[in-house]
């Protein structure tokens, strides 16, 4: 495996809800080694029980590693995909009974290029193919751009998932409507049914599915199991990257509230704040594009246990976020610049290693271990 070298880069707190006064503790020295390289656009990793890697790559494959080679043959029983612009294979993740029905979970574009979604999808994974596939969630409405499709998932711990629905792009305001899942983070059951306990069941001219509201376009989301606490990740316009700290039933403010403004400069809104809705636990400006994410519990690096991880596509790092007991922010630090890439994933290894992907045609999977003293 190729070694890229050893860092210990000290923290440094940037812009968030508050300016913050403390820095993140010392950095741990680490070491980076290519797993595998030559993916397109690898996009999420999901670890299986006998060390398998699963690799989504957005041009619409499903890839396995084994015992750290790339296998050459792509896995069968993938669905369809629509490929375009950000959508594509998106995330795959285990059911958390997998290891009894070996459902595994992706999410991915469907339709054409006037009419598709966000849809997810579950097959039972036999080593080489995806077998019994079933669809378990279309977004609606249909929209006729190739971007924001959020399309994360995370399971809680009642056996229920949550999914990331994206605004997709043109259509910000349908974030704020609660008859669109568009801007949008839902919640079913593993089957794709909707739980009786959602906020909105039974309320006329609402989707069912809808767990909370008011976002832009979620790149991660994830269920703390220590703390209970569930945290989103979304992309802002020109600045206004957002962490969030999800509770059921909420308005996340996007477009009426945000602290970025549009792409050309004009003003969104003139609120960073408005009634009815939720601040960010942190927000980001000049923007980072953030990625995946990941809550690191593991043990090879102590320094950084507790401590939310964010790929950053645009400022080409990943960006640790280094949390307090409470939740609140304690500081912010710079990770793997070293790279010079833009970084789609970052994943935390039952091994307690740290799992990267690369965002480009000749992407990378990557994972980080301690530097030898």
């Amino acid at each position: 495996m190729r070694n890229w070298g050893i860092s210990a880069i000290g923290g440094a707190a940037l812009l968030a809800l508050v300016p913050l006064a403390a820095s993140a503790a010392p950095s741990a020295a680490y070491k980076i080694e290519t797993v595998a390289e030559g993916l397109a656009f690898p996009w999420a990793l999901a670890f299986l029980p006998d060390g398998t890697i699963l690799v989504t790559e957005r041009e619409g494959r499903l890839r396995t590693i084994r015992d750290g080679v790339l296998d050459p043959e792509p896995v069968a029983g993938v669905p369809e995909t629509y490929v375009a612009g950000q959508g594509g294979l998106m995330d795959v993740v285990l059911h958390p009974r997998f290891a009894e029905n070996g459902l595994v979970y992706l999410t991915y574009a469907h339709g054409t290029r006037g009419a598709n979604a966000t849809r997810a999808a579950r097959g039972r994974f036999d080593g080489r193919a995806l077998n019994d596939l079933e669809i378990v969630f279309t977004a609606t409405p249909t929209k006729s751009t190739a971007a924001h499709y959020g399309a994360r998932i995370a399971f809680l711990p009642d056996g229920t998932f949550l999914l990331t629905v994206g605004d997709g792009f043109n259509y910000r305001e349908q974030a704020q409507k609660l008859d669109s899942h568009l801007g949008k983070v839902v919640r079913l059951r593993d089957d794709g049914s909707v739980p009786d306990d959602n906020p909105f069941v039974g309320r006329d001219g609402a989707r069912a599915e809808i767990w909370t509201w008011g976002h832009r376009n979620e790149q991660a989301i994830l269920h703390d199991a220590v703390s209970g606490r569930v945290y989103e990740q979304e992309h802002g316009p020109r600045g206004g990257d957002e962490i969030n700290l999800l509770e059921k039933g909420k308005n996340y403010g996007w477009p009426i509230a945000t602290y970025g403004i549009d792409y050309s400069g004009a003003i969104i809104t003139p609120f960073t704040e408005y009634p009815g809705t939720e601040q960010p636990l942190l927000y980001w400006v000049p923007s980072i594009a953030p990625g995946g994410m990941t809550l690191y519990r593991g043990d090879l690096f102590p320094q950084w246990k507790g401590d939310l991880f964010n790929a950053a596509l645009a400022a080409k790092e990943v960006r640790r976020v280094d949390l307090n007991d409470d939740g609140s922010v304690a500081g912010q630090e710079s990770l793997f610049k070293e790279l010079d890439a833009r970084i789609r994933a970052v994943a935390s290894a039952p091994d307690g290693s740290l799992y990267l992907t690369t965002d480009s045609a000749e992407g990378r999977v990557l994972r980080v271990i301690p530097a030898q003293p």
